[in-house]
């Protein structure tokens, strides 16, 4: 007598409530992932319409210059450090958010730095940044 003769075949299936899981795991982090991506500044409003609308104003950028020889100069036009103040008044003017972007090489000693940056600390209505490589 044979034992496998009497042992009923068994179909072969597929268990999908795994799968199932699966699926409602991706779902949820692709849901909750593309929710942090949206960037919302404030609540949605209607927007009035008017004539003389600027789209959306961003301030004016200057950059100071500064070479591994201590060459300076303001948007690529070459300068003395005692002048730089005078310079950078005329050019922020009327616009009260200008950014003073100081783009100098690694090689330039920290005190000429200082001294620049100083320069640019009297100028009411100047922002100061300091370009850097990740």
């Amino acid at each position: 007598m044979d034992l496998e003769d009497n042992e009923p075949d068994l179909l072969p299936f597929i268990n999908v409530v795994p799968l199932i899981d699966v699926m409602f795991a991706l779902l949820t982090f692709f849901i909750m992932s593309t929710l942090f991506l949206t960037r919302s500044e404030g609540l949605p409003v209607n927007l009035p319409k008017a004539a003389t609308a600027k789209q959306e104003q961003t301030p004016a950028k200057i950059t100071i210059t500064v070479d591994e020889k201590g060459q300076v100069s303001v948007n690529r036009d070459p300068i003395a450090v005692n002048d730089l103040a005078g310079r950078l008044r005329t050019l922020v003017g009327s616009n009260p958010d200008s950014l003073v972007i100081i783009n100098a090489d690694q090689k330039v000693l920290h005190g000429e730095i200082v001294g620049i940056m100083d320069q640019v600390r009297q100028v009411k209505g100047a922002r100061l940044a300091i370009a850097t490589q990740k």
